[in-house]
């Protein structure tokens, strides 16, 4: 990063600007490239400027195969895209005497030598602690904080660049806090600059306390009691509607009020949260996402309600509520509404849930089609929207597929909601609920170190209720996935671990198709696969949506059981749930089975989409090499060995056997196919 950095001074405060002659990146606030401190426009394309941003971040050169599987859903041609993109690319960062997008070999790298990039700037100045800096210097790192990082870049079903470009936002607006925090200590409040800062610092993190409490400190210092109490009465009802405890809020209120302010500055949320749980003496149970079902509005004769549409939303009722994770209201209240023609964001206000599930039916000739539409009853934001068509049936029959893929949609698209609203707060804020879901964030990422993070949230959670049949059985999982993927030290403790935890699920709640998923898992860890399939069947019958367990199903019969229902469990996975974070392992399962079955080309079809997944471990393109090895397909294996070389250097084809609970003959097929690539 040669050109360095300017300071300039505004109105007594410093702030950073690159030389007139620099070429400059910003990427915290809107995407921009300038040139001479002019901005340059932009291509309309985002993954141009998502490439972009991830080269520009990046450590080093980048490899075309990553680039490929950060940006796109297996397309055609995900190589002749990334060439495109690099040409248009070209056109913005390059100029006629420099050349910024170096490729060499199979490699893509952006040479910033001679420009700069905020983000750079703003994590060299704060490697040491932030304590250590001049405030002059404090103010200038935010005036390069323009925004969130590359505000409004987002692209459609590309969860890993979203997991990628999340992952940088929270980075980045942490930073945000921890700079305004440091400004503010050393400010006074009075001063306009104090209060801006401030002002920001609530903005940032409005259900954390610390801004809070100097806000009421300060006002109540200077007398203006009135207005602690106004900022005190919005902040709860904000709290209130998050479903936030706000009572050490108010407790901290009252005691700055009366001057013992500086005792309880040293206690967190999470601390005060728990000391009034232990006063009590009862546990407050975790609180689970709501949600309302209305009745299905009939189109396609008088646009009014029909015996149909009413008994499809009692259908997705009666299957959500099998589900064991949200609070579905009954029948009875949505239907009393429906009869009233209330609107279905009005109903979600007066039932006072948090989603709200409406939608339509059209009959035409011997088509049915079924239109659905999720919403935030809060904001009557919609978070998810979808049609299905079905051939048409007796009006009074149940549309069983549609009505199981339609709830296994309704669940995923609530639970990624909850996920992200859950990983922006602070983590001394977090209820029970959303530190389960924080750890879901983690958990779906397969690091070794994200694993450790998911469980720390799941205990987190579990702390709070000791009843959280789901939060057990994602805690099973982390065991699971310790055992199964990242080869620790003591296996067998992991086993024992996941197997414990399964057990504490199906204590805390046995109807939780969940928590037979966990023992499922946990027994086939063991070598039960008898049990485990009982456990697995079980929890497909309590919840016949539950892709997960369809799944399962595949994993075990697609190994050593039989492949023909591997096949039929994995194809029911994909249908209820096409956009899972477990896909990749649905689509291998499928494949395992047309291996053992020596149907070698739909084996290496169905395992290369599955390697080809944005989160699919090396456990995965092991299983596409097996395959495509065993279609003839030699060069495209080592391709795929090579590229899982440079990610697991030291993984060898006994680990992938050991993980596994292959039967003997298929052991000796897998092993004699992968000794062909070398």
């Amino acid at each position: 990063m040669g050109a360095g950095v300017g300071i300039c001074v505004e109105n007594s405060i410093e702030v950073f600007a690159l030389p007139s002659s620099g070429f400059c990146i910003r990427l915290l606030g809107p995407l921009t490239v300038e040139k001479l401190d002019i901005a340059v426009a932009l291509p309309s394309s985002r993954k141009v400027r998502a490439l972009l941003a991830y080269l520009a971040c990046a450590q080093g050169p980048v490899t075309r195969t990553h680039l490929c599987e950060l940006l796109w859903d297996v397309p055609n041609d995900p190589r002749g895209e990334l060439r495109w993109c690099l040409s248009r690319l070209r056109a913005v960062v390059d100029d006629e005497d420099r050349t910024r997008i170096c490729t060499v070999s199979d490699t893509v790298a952006l040479d910033l030598s001679d420009g700069e990039l905020d983000v750079a700037i703003l994590t060299r100045a704060t490697q040491g602690k932030l304590h250590d800096l001049p405030i002059e210097q404090l103010y200038s790192l935010r005036a390069l904080l323009r925004g969130e990082f590359v505000a409004g870049l987002d692209i459609d079903r590309n969860p890993e660049f979203a997991a990628w470009s999340g992952g940088q936002r929270r980075r980045f607006r942490d930073l945000h806090i921890a700079i305004l925090e440091e400004t503010v200590a050393r400010m006074t409040i009075d001063t306009p600059e104090g209060r801006e800062c401030l002002e920001a610092w609530l903005q940032l993190a409005p259900f954390d306390v610390r801004p809070h409490q100097v806000l009421l400190t300060s006002l109540s210092r200077a007398g203006r009691v009135q207005e602690g109490d106004e900022h005190m009465g919005a902040t709860v009802r904000r709290f209130e509607a998050e479903g936030l405890e706000w009572l050490p809020l108010r407790e901290l209120w009252r005691s700055v009020r009366s001057g013992s302010h500086g005792a309880l500055a040293r206690t967190n949320a999470f601390e005060s949260v728990h000391l009034q749980s232990d006063i009590q003496g009862t546990a407050k149970p975790t609180r689970r996402a709501s949600v309302c079902v209305m009745p299905f509005v009939d189109r396609s004769d008088s646009g009014n309600r029909s015996t149909l549409g009413e008994g499809f939303a009692e259908d997705i009722i009666t299957r959500l509520a099998k589900l064991r994770m949200l609070f579905v209201i009954a029948r009875g209240s949505v239907f009393a509404l429906g009869e009233r023609n209330i609107p279905p964001q009005e109903a979600g206000r007066l039932l006072n849930v948090d989603y709200v599930v409406s939608g339509s039916i059209r009959q035409h000739q011997d088509h049915v089609t079924f239109f659905i539409e999720l919403a935030e009853a809060r904001n009557s934001r919609v978070v998810w929207a979808d049609e299905f068509n079905s051939k048409a049936m007796d009006a009074f029959t149940l549309h069983a597929d549609i009505a199981d893929r339609i709830v296994e949609s309704i669940s995923k698209e609530i639970e990624t909601t909850e996920r992200n609203r859950a990983v922006l707060k602070p983590p001394n804020s977090l209820d029970a609920w959303e530190a389960y879901h924080c750890g879901l964030w983690h958990m779906y990422r397969f690091s070794a170190a994200d694993n450790a993070r998911a469980a720390h949230f799941f205990e987190l959670a579990l702390r709070q209720d000791r009843t959280f049949a789901r939060a057990y059985a994602a805690m099973s999982f982390t065991h699971f996935q310790n055992a199964f993927l990242h080869r620790p030290a003591d296996r067998e403790a992991e086993i024992a671990r996941a197997y414990a935890a399964a057990g504490e699920s199906l204590s805390a709640d046995d109807h939780d198709p969940a928590a037979h998923w966990a023992m499922g898992r946990a027994l086939w860890l063991r070598g039960r696969q008898d049990d485990a399939l009982i456990e697995l069947e079980e929890c497909v019958s309590l919840s016949p949506n539950f892709a997960l367990g369809h799944y399962m199903l595949a994993f075990v019969h697609g190994q050593s059981g039989d492949p023909r229902l591997a096949i039929a469990s994995s194809e029911c996975s994909r249908k209820l749930s096409p956009f899972d974070p477990l896909l990749f392992a649905m689509l291998s399962a499928r494949a395992l089975a047309h291996f053992r079955l020596g149907e070698y080309e739909e084996a290496a079809h169905w395992a290369i989409k599955g390697a080809a997944r944005r989160n699919a471990h090396v456990h995965i393109k092991m299983i596409a090499a097996g395959c495509l090895s065993a279609a003839g397909r030699l060069n495209d294996a080592r391709e795929l060995v090579g590229s899982m070389r440079e990610t697991a250097p030291n993984y060898r084809l006994q680990d992938f056997l050991t993980a596994f609970r292959f039967s003997p003959e298929a052991a000796q097929q897998f092993r004699t196919n992968v000794e062909r690539i070398g």
